[in-house]
């Protein structure tokens, strides 16, 4: 029985995932759990594993092709795995034998078949013979295939040579169809773009709608679900010049110093670890913290988790790894979700003097991180206005300060 492999979902904005290559050919074993092909996500690579023990069988999907969640791109065929002693050798299989149509052998009564099941052990098995099938068997087996008699090859009155309900059953088999090219749009009157409540196109010069990619996408769809979230901004000057040098002294990340200092303010003020919903504040028991990263196709924010209660070299190792995955397009699913607190950081732009983030959906806030001049910097801390208030924010910065102030403590 051939169990169909289909394009998971991968992400809670997955709708379509572009096959990036098969790590199994067909009439390879695999096992359940066995890393069979590779993903491509709105976010990142990732890994697809058999469900099931099996062979793998076609038809196979087209790899570095897009299809929607939930389209079969290949199949397991669980039957095809025999053990050592029920596997036939190849040199014992003679090549199937076409009788015509007159000729063919009438099947053997049940009892014969389990008599011959009983001998295997003594006597090699026989020739194999495979009848060639009349052209009404065919062409029934086609009808319940649902393909057209017309598709079907004849010679003469019967069927080409070869053809049987398996080869039938094979050609049945629903295919992946990929989706095709990205086109660009014709310039109609029916185009979407010209009917967006306040955007004229028309007013302006020729245009063309160029497809997002799939992460920007995602990004696109986040954050028009976040403008809905109430907030306001809060900027004051830090002292960087410190952690500057402590990064610099003890050869560590100045962003997970930065991290390890939002965390600890976090703990003082927990009311940024909560999240609105309309029965209440959901109080977070963890604090995990997303990191905006510049990802080779986009924003992407990975996420350390627990970094109040870990050690520096724990939350290290993990960044090290997280960043890795990140700019090779390999976070999982679970790499990304859930934080309670975000850090955007663009302190590797001189020119960047202050700027401000959106607050993701499940944060109290962001903090925005621009340039050092001079030993300070500004950061922005934006946040959800349902959650916390700007007596709130005040109050978190200064603590937050004296952290920056003296980040050895943070080690």
């Amino acid at each position: 029985m051939k169990r169909p492999i289909t394009m998971p979902a991968l992400s809670d904005t997955m709708s379509n995932g572009t096959l990036v290559r098969w790590l199994k050919q067909a009439g390879d074993p695999v096992k359940s759990g066995e890393v069979i092909a590779e993903v491509e996500t709105d976010k990142a690579i990732m890994e697809v594993e058999a469900f099931h023990d099996g062979i793998l069988a076609g038809p196979l999907a087209d790899a570095n092709r897009e299809y929607p969640v939930g389209q079969v791109i290949g199949y397991i065929d669980h039957k095809a795995v025999l053990t050592a002693s029920e596997r036939t050798p190849e040199a014992a299989v003679a090549p199937p034998v076409v009788l015509p149509p007159q000729a063919q052998p009438m099947p053997p009564p049940a009892s014969a078949v389990m008599a011959a099941k009983g001998s295997q052990a003594e006597s090699p098995p026989p020739p194999v013979i495979e009848a060639q099938p009349s052209s009404s068997a065919v062409f029934a087996a086609a009808a319940a295939a649902r393909i057209q008699p017309a598709h079907v090859a004849r010679s003469g009155s019967d069927v080409a040579p070869g053809s049987s309900e398996r080869d039938l059953e094979a050609r049945a088999a629903p295919i992946a169809t990929p989706a095709p090219p990205a086109q660009t749009p014709p310039l109609t009157p029916t185009d979407p773009a010209r009917h967006l409540p306040g955007l004229d196109l028309d007013a302006g010069p020729p245009y063309r709608i160029v497809p997002a990619p799939g992460l920007r996408a995602a990004v696109a769809r986040n954050m028009a679900a976040s403008t809905a979230t109430p907030t306001f901004h809060v900027t004051a000057s830090m002292p960087f010049g410190p952690l500057m040098r402590t990064a610099e002294e003890h050869k560590t990340s100045l962003t997970l110093l930065l991290v390890c200092a939002c965390a600890k303010t976090i703990a003082t003020h927990p009311v940024f670890n909560s999240t609105y919903t309309p029965v209440g504040l959901a109080q977070r028991e963890r604090i995990d913290i997303g990191i905006a990263i510049d990802g080779p196709d986009g924003l992407v924010a990975p996420v350390l988790r627990d970094v109040a209660m870990r050690t520096h070299g724990e939350l290290a190792n993990d960044w090290s790894a997280l960043r890795d995955k990140a700019l090779s397009r390999r976070l999982a699913l679970a790499d990304y979700r859930g934080a309670t607190f975000y850090i955007s950081d663009l302190g590797t732009f001189a020119i960047v003097h202050a700027f401000d983030s959106i607050v993701p959906q499940g944060a109290a806030a962001i903090l925005s991180v621009a340039a050092a001049r001079d030993g300070e910097a500004f950061v922005t801390l934006s946040c959800d206005h349902r959650v916390v208030f700007g007596a709130d924010a005040a109050r978190f910065l200064q603590t937050l300060q004296g952290w920056l102030a003296d980040p050895q403590k943070l080690l």
